[in-house]
Protein backbone atom coordinates (compact mmCIF):
# COMPACT_ATOMS: atom_id res chain seq x y z
CA UNK A 1 0.00 0.00 0.00
CA UNK A 2 1.35 3.62 -0.30
CA UNK A 3 1.79 5.34 3.04
CA UNK A 4 2.97 8.95 4.49
CA UNK A 5 6.23 7.61 6.72
CA UNK A 6 7.47 10.35 9.28
CA UNK A 7 11.17 9.94 9.44
CA UNK A 8 13.12 11.91 11.60
CA UNK A 9 12.52 15.44 13.06
CA UNK A 10 12.70 18.64 11.30
CA UNK A 11 12.04 16.32 7.59
CA UNK A 12 8.87 16.08 5.49
CA UNK A 13 6.60 13.19 5.30
CA UNK A 14 7.39 10.84 2.50
CA UNK A 15 5.17 8.51 0.39
CA UNK A 16 6.14 5.77 -0.58
CA UNK A 17 5.42 1.75 -0.54
CA UNK A 18 5.22 -0.03 2.90
CA UNK A 19 3.77 -2.73 4.29
CA UNK A 20 0.47 -4.09 4.39
CA UNK A 21 -1.28 -3.97 8.22
CA UNK A 22 -1.79 -7.32 9.23
CA UNK A 23 -4.71 -7.22 11.47
CA UNK A 24 -5.34 -9.28 14.88
CA UNK A 25 -8.17 -11.38 15.91
CA UNK A 26 -9.59 -8.67 17.77
CA UNK A 27 -8.77 -6.15 14.66
CA UNK A 28 -10.58 -5.02 11.33
CA UNK A 29 -8.65 -4.25 8.68
CA UNK A 30 -10.35 -0.36 7.24
CA UNK A 31 -9.78 0.84 3.75
CA UNK A 32 -8.90 4.42 4.56
CA UNK A 33 -11.53 7.08 3.17
CA UNK A 34 -10.78 10.33 4.83
CA UNK A 35 -8.02 11.27 7.67
CA UNK A 36 -7.30 14.79 8.75
CA UNK A 37 -4.28 16.73 9.02
CA UNK A 38 -4.09 17.45 13.04
CA UNK A 39 -1.68 20.03 14.56
CA UNK A 40 -0.88 17.24 16.85
CA UNK A 41 0.52 15.62 14.23
CA UNK A 42 2.76 18.48 13.29
CA UNK A 43 4.39 18.79 16.42
CA UNK A 44 5.17 15.11 16.89
CA UNK A 45 7.31 16.08 13.61
CA UNK A 46 8.65 19.12 15.05
CA UNK A 47 9.30 18.25 18.91
CA UNK A 48 11.50 14.78 19.79
CA UNK A 49 8.99 14.90 23.25
CA UNK A 50 6.77 12.72 21.48
CA UNK A 51 9.15 9.94 20.42
CA UNK A 52 7.68 8.88 17.17
CA UNK A 53 9.69 6.22 15.57
CA UNK A 54 11.38 6.32 12.28
CA UNK A 55 8.41 4.60 10.04
CA UNK A 56 5.44 5.80 12.06
CA UNK A 57 2.50 5.98 9.63
CA UNK A 58 0.83 9.48 11.41
CA UNK A 59 -2.89 10.23 10.99
CA UNK A 60 -5.66 9.93 13.75
CA UNK A 61 -8.25 11.46 12.61
CA UNK A 62 -9.84 8.69 10.07
CA UNK A 63 -12.57 6.74 9.03
CA UNK A 64 -13.37 4.51 5.89
CA UNK A 65 -14.71 0.99 4.97
CA UNK A 66 -13.91 -2.56 6.71
CA UNK A 67 -12.62 -4.87 3.90
CA UNK A 68 -11.83 -7.77 7.25
CA UNK A 69 -13.10 -8.79 10.06
CA UNK A 70 -11.13 -10.53 12.89
CA UNK A 71 -12.88 -13.43 15.02
CA UNK A 72 -13.04 -11.55 17.69
CA UNK A 73 -13.47 -7.51 16.72
CA UNK A 74 -16.99 -7.24 17.31
CA UNK A 75 -20.37 -6.91 15.96
CA UNK A 76 -19.32 -5.43 12.22
CA UNK A 77 -19.31 -6.76 8.94
CA UNK A 78 -17.23 -6.18 5.63
CA UNK A 79 -18.68 -3.05 4.17
CA UNK A 80 -19.03 -1.58 7.25
CA UNK A 81 -18.52 2.06 7.76
CA UNK A 82 -16.72 3.41 10.51
CA UNK A 83 -15.23 5.90 12.31
CA UNK A 84 -11.90 5.39 14.62
CA UNK A 85 -11.46 6.31 18.05
CA UNK A 86 -7.80 6.42 17.98
CA UNK A 87 -7.35 6.07 21.67
CA UNK A 88 -6.13 2.56 22.15
CA UNK A 89 -6.68 0.99 25.66
CA UNK A 90 -6.44 -2.81 27.42
CA UNK A 91 -10.41 -2.99 27.02
CA UNK A 92 -10.85 -4.29 30.62
CA UNK A 93 -9.63 -1.81 33.01
CA UNK A 94 -11.86 -0.13 34.55
CA UNK A 95 -11.00 3.16 32.55
CA UNK A 96 -11.69 0.96 29.48
CA UNK A 97 -15.27 0.06 30.59
CA UNK A 98 -16.53 2.79 31.70
CA UNK A 99 -15.30 4.27 27.80
CA UNK A 100 -12.40 6.22 28.93
CA UNK A 101 -9.70 4.72 27.36
CA UNK A 102 -7.38 7.93 27.38
CA UNK A 103 -7.30 6.75 31.22
CA UNK A 104 -6.13 3.23 31.02
CA UNK A 105 -2.62 2.82 31.72
CA UNK A 106 -1.99 1.33 28.34
CA UNK A 107 -3.48 4.25 26.72
CA UNK A 108 -1.37 4.25 23.57
CA UNK A 109 -2.54 7.16 20.57
CA UNK A 110 -2.37 5.66 17.59
CA UNK A 111 -2.32 6.80 14.51
CA UNK A 112 -2.18 4.84 10.09
CA UNK A 113 -4.46 6.96 8.88
CA UNK A 114 -2.22 8.59 6.29
CA UNK A 115 -2.04 5.57 4.31
CA UNK A 116 -4.17 3.64 2.27
CA UNK A 117 -5.34 1.06 4.73
CA UNK A 118 -5.38 0.40 8.84
CA UNK A 119 -5.82 -2.12 11.32
CA UNK A 120 -7.16 -1.24 14.59
CA UNK A 121 -9.26 -2.58 17.60
CA UNK A 122 -13.02 -2.97 16.52
CA UNK A 123 -13.66 -1.63 20.30
CA UNK A 124 -12.14 1.62 19.05
CA UNK A 125 -14.06 2.07 16.10
CA UNK A 126 -17.90 3.04 15.60
CA UNK A 127 -20.52 2.47 12.60
CA UNK A 128 -21.56 5.48 11.02
CA UNK A 129 -25.32 5.72 11.13
CA UNK A 130 -27.12 5.66 7.63
CA UNK A 131 -26.42 9.28 6.04
CA UNK A 132 -23.00 9.95 7.11
CA UNK A 133 -20.63 9.51 4.63
CA UNK A 134 -17.06 8.21 5.56
CA UNK A 135 -15.56 11.17 4.12
CA UNK A 136 -17.54 13.07 6.94
CA UNK A 137 -16.38 10.16 9.52
CA UNK A 138 -12.93 12.09 9.74
CA UNK A 139 -14.46 14.72 11.60
CA UNK A 140 -15.61 12.82 14.56
CA UNK A 141 -12.38 12.97 16.40
CA UNK A 142 -11.72 16.57 16.56
CA UNK A 143 -15.18 17.61 17.12
CA UNK A 144 -14.58 14.55 20.32
CA UNK A 145 -11.54 16.93 21.53
CA UNK A 146 -13.54 19.78 21.33
CA UNK A 147 -16.65 18.66 23.03
CA UNK A 148 -14.55 17.38 25.94
CA UNK A 149 -13.65 21.08 26.44
CA UNK A 150 -17.39 22.30 26.48
CA UNK A 151 -18.25 19.21 29.15
CA UNK A 152 -14.98 20.17 30.97
CA UNK A 153 -16.21 23.52 31.20
CA UNK A 154 -19.71 22.64 32.29
CA UNK A 155 -21.05 24.79 29.89
CA UNK A 156 -25.00 26.78 31.20
CA UNK A 157 -27.45 27.74 29.33
CA UNK A 158 -27.01 31.36 28.59
CA UNK A 159 -23.23 31.83 28.74
CA UNK A 160 -21.04 34.08 27.00
CA UNK A 161 -18.09 32.46 25.35
CA UNK A 162 -15.32 33.52 23.66
CA UNK A 163 -12.83 31.40 21.73
CA UNK A 164 -8.84 32.40 21.15
CA UNK A 165 -7.75 30.84 18.55
CA UNK A 166 -9.78 30.41 14.68
CA UNK A 167 -8.02 26.74 13.79
CA UNK A 168 -10.27 23.59 13.86
CA UNK A 169 -10.31 23.11 17.98
CA UNK A 170 -11.05 26.20 18.19
CA UNK A 171 -13.60 26.52 15.41
CA UNK A 172 -15.44 23.65 16.57
CA UNK A 173 -15.65 25.15 20.47
CA UNK A 174 -17.46 27.55 18.66
CA UNK A 175 -19.90 24.88 16.84
CA UNK A 176 -20.62 23.14 20.45
CA UNK A 177 -21.10 26.56 22.34
CA UNK A 178 -23.75 27.66 20.57
CA UNK A 179 -25.46 24.08 20.20
CA UNK A 180 -25.26 23.66 23.61
CA UNK A 181 -27.12 26.78 24.80
CA UNK A 182 -24.35 29.87 24.80
CA UNK A 183 -25.85 33.32 24.42
CA UNK A 184 -23.23 34.46 22.37
CA UNK A 185 -19.76 33.32 20.59
CA UNK A 186 -17.19 35.23 20.21
CA UNK A 187 -13.97 33.90 18.43
CA UNK A 188 -10.75 35.76 18.20
CA UNK A 189 -7.59 35.45 15.78
CA UNK A 190 -4.42 37.16 15.00
CA UNK A 191 -5.74 36.87 11.30
CA UNK A 192 -9.22 37.22 9.98
CA UNK A 193 -8.49 34.03 7.33
CA UNK A 194 -11.71 32.17 9.19
CA UNK A 195 -13.70 34.81 10.01
CA UNK A 196 -16.98 33.64 7.06
CA UNK A 197 -15.87 29.86 8.47
CA UNK A 198 -16.59 30.90 12.28
CA UNK A 199 -19.69 32.56 11.67
CA UNK A 200 -21.18 29.36 9.37
CA UNK A 201 -20.25 27.30 12.47
CA UNK A 202 -22.14 29.62 15.16
CA UNK A 203 -20.23 32.20 15.88
CA UNK A 204 -22.00 36.04 17.06
CA UNK A 205 -18.76 37.56 16.54
CA UNK A 206 -15.30 37.71 15.05
CA UNK A 207 -12.64 39.44 16.84
CA UNK A 208 -9.08 40.54 15.14
CA UNK A 209 -6.87 40.59 18.10
CA UNK A 210 -5.51 44.07 18.82
CA UNK A 211 -4.89 46.32 21.59
CA UNK A 212 -8.28 46.68 21.98
CA UNK A 213 -9.27 42.92 21.88
CA UNK A 214 -10.48 43.14 25.87
CA UNK A 215 -12.81 45.79 25.08
CA UNK A 216 -13.97 44.51 21.76
CA UNK A 217 -14.85 41.40 23.60
CA UNK A 218 -16.74 43.59 26.23
CA UNK A 219 -18.82 45.42 23.03
CA UNK A 220 -19.71 41.58 21.61
CA UNK A 221 -20.32 39.56 24.38
CA UNK A 222 -22.11 42.30 26.40
CA UNK A 223 -19.71 42.03 29.02
CA UNK A 224 -16.70 39.79 29.83
CA UNK A 225 -17.04 36.42 28.88
CA UNK A 226 -18.18 33.65 31.28
CA UNK A 227 -15.63 31.25 29.80
CA UNK A 228 -12.40 31.26 27.22
CA UNK A 229 -11.23 28.58 25.64
CA UNK A 230 -7.42 28.96 24.78
CA UNK A 231 -7.11 27.05 21.57
CA UNK A 232 -3.85 28.46 20.01
CA UNK A 233 -1.16 26.15 23.07
CA UNK A 234 1.74 29.18 22.26
CA UNK A 235 3.10 30.13 25.41
CA UNK A 236 1.83 33.26 27.26
CA UNK A 237 -2.01 32.49 26.19
CA UNK A 238 -3.41 31.00 29.46
CA UNK A 239 -2.28 34.01 30.88
CA UNK A 240 -3.80 35.97 27.80
CA UNK A 241 -7.10 34.25 28.47
CA UNK A 242 -7.06 35.11 32.18
CA UNK A 243 -6.97 38.66 31.45
CA UNK A 244 -9.91 38.52 29.21
CA UNK A 245 -12.32 36.56 31.49
CA UNK A 246 -14.66 37.47 33.57
CA UNK A 247 -13.75 37.49 37.72
CA UNK A 248 -14.76 33.93 38.89
CA UNK A 249 -15.29 32.91 35.52
CA UNK A 250 -13.85 29.66 33.49
CA UNK A 251 -10.52 29.52 31.51
CA UNK A 252 -10.51 25.98 29.52
CA UNK A 253 -7.20 24.97 27.97
CA UNK A 254 -7.11 23.33 24.92
CA UNK A 255 -4.23 24.42 23.03
CA UNK A 256 -0.85 21.63 22.96
CA UNK A 257 1.92 23.44 24.14
CA UNK A 258 5.09 21.67 24.71
CA UNK A 259 7.24 24.62 25.63
CA UNK A 260 6.98 25.86 29.50
CA UNK A 261 4.69 28.68 30.19
CA UNK A 262 4.48 31.18 32.62
CA UNK A 263 0.98 33.44 34.11
CA UNK A 264 0.41 36.23 36.45
CA UNK A 265 -0.46 33.81 39.07
CA UNK A 266 -1.34 37.10 41.77
CA UNK A 267 -3.80 37.95 38.35
CA UNK A 268 -5.29 34.92 38.12
CA UNK A 269 -5.88 34.38 42.32
CA UNK A 270 -7.38 38.05 42.31
CA UNK A 271 -10.36 37.19 39.83
CA UNK A 272 -10.78 33.51 41.08
CA UNK A 273 -10.32 32.33 37.52
CA UNK A 274 -11.04 28.31 37.72
CA UNK A 275 -7.79 26.89 35.21
CA UNK A 276 -9.21 23.77 33.57
CA UNK A 277 -7.10 21.38 31.60
CA UNK A 278 -8.53 19.73 28.67
CA UNK A 279 -7.39 16.72 26.15
CA UNK A 280 -8.74 13.61 24.86
CA UNK A 281 -12.45 12.80 24.65
CA UNK A 282 -14.26 9.78 25.90
CA UNK A 283 -16.50 7.28 24.18
CA UNK A 284 -19.65 8.43 24.98
CA UNK A 285 -18.68 11.86 23.08
CA UNK A 286 -17.04 10.02 20.57
CA UNK A 287 -20.30 8.81 19.94
CA UNK A 288 -22.42 12.58 20.08
CA UNK A 289 -19.97 13.56 17.76
CA UNK A 290 -20.48 11.06 15.36
CA UNK A 291 -24.59 12.43 15.53
CA UNK A 292 -23.82 16.11 15.06
CA UNK A 293 -22.06 15.01 11.90
CA UNK A 294 -26.20 14.94 10.78
CA UNK A 295 -26.48 18.48 11.95
CA UNK A 296 -28.46 21.20 9.88
CA UNK A 297 -27.30 24.73 10.52
CA UNK A 298 -24.01 25.49 11.49
CA UNK A 299 -22.92 22.02 9.81
CA UNK A 300 -19.66 20.90 11.07
CA UNK A 301 -18.84 20.00 7.89
CA UNK A 302 -17.69 23.96 7.36
CA UNK A 303 -14.79 22.72 9.24
CA UNK A 304 -13.30 21.36 5.78
CA UNK A 305 -11.20 23.92 3.79
CA UNK A 306 -9.80 21.35 1.23
CA UNK A 307 -9.12 17.42 0.87
CA UNK A 308 -5.84 16.46 -0.73
CA UNK A 309 -4.41 13.09 -2.14
CA UNK A 310 -1.76 11.05 -0.35
CA UNK A 311 0.98 11.99 -3.12
CA UNK A 312 0.60 16.02 -2.45
CA UNK A 313 -0.15 15.55 1.44
CA UNK A 314 3.31 16.04 2.37
CA UNK A 315 3.47 19.74 0.51
CA UNK A 316 0.32 20.08 2.44
CA UNK A 317 1.30 18.85 5.90
CA UNK A 318 4.21 21.58 5.43
CA UNK A 319 1.85 24.38 4.56
CA UNK A 320 -0.08 23.86 7.64
CA UNK A 321 3.24 25.21 9.91
CA UNK A 322 2.73 28.45 8.76
CA UNK A 323 -0.93 30.69 8.62
CA UNK A 324 -2.92 29.88 5.66
CA UNK A 325 -6.83 30.30 5.17
CA UNK A 326 -6.90 26.22 5.63
CA UNK A 327 -8.83 24.86 8.42
CA UNK A 328 -9.23 21.20 8.65
CA UNK A 329 -7.35 19.35 5.74
CA UNK A 330 -8.62 16.07 5.02
CA UNK A 331 -6.51 13.15 3.13
CA UNK A 332 -7.72 10.98 0.05
CA UNK A 333 -5.50 8.06 0.21
CA UNK A 334 -7.00 6.52 -3.01
CA UNK A 335 -7.32 10.79 -4.43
Amino acid sequence: MLAALFDKIGEPLRVTQAEDPKPKRDHLLLKVCRCGICGSDLHMTEDPVFGVAAGAILGHEYSGEVVEVGSEAGDYRVGDQVTVAPLAGCGKCESCLRGDPAWCDGMALIGGGYAQYSAVAGRQCRKLPWGISATDGALAEPLSVALHGLMKADIKQGDKVLVVGAGAIGLAVAFWARRLGASKVAVTDLNRFQEERAMELGASAFIESDAELSQNVGNALGGAPDIVFECVGKPGMIDHCIGLVRPRGKVVVLGLCTARDHMDSFRAISKEVNIIMSVFFNIHEFATAIDALDSGRYAPQNLISETVSLATMPDAFEALRRRTTQCKVLVDPFG
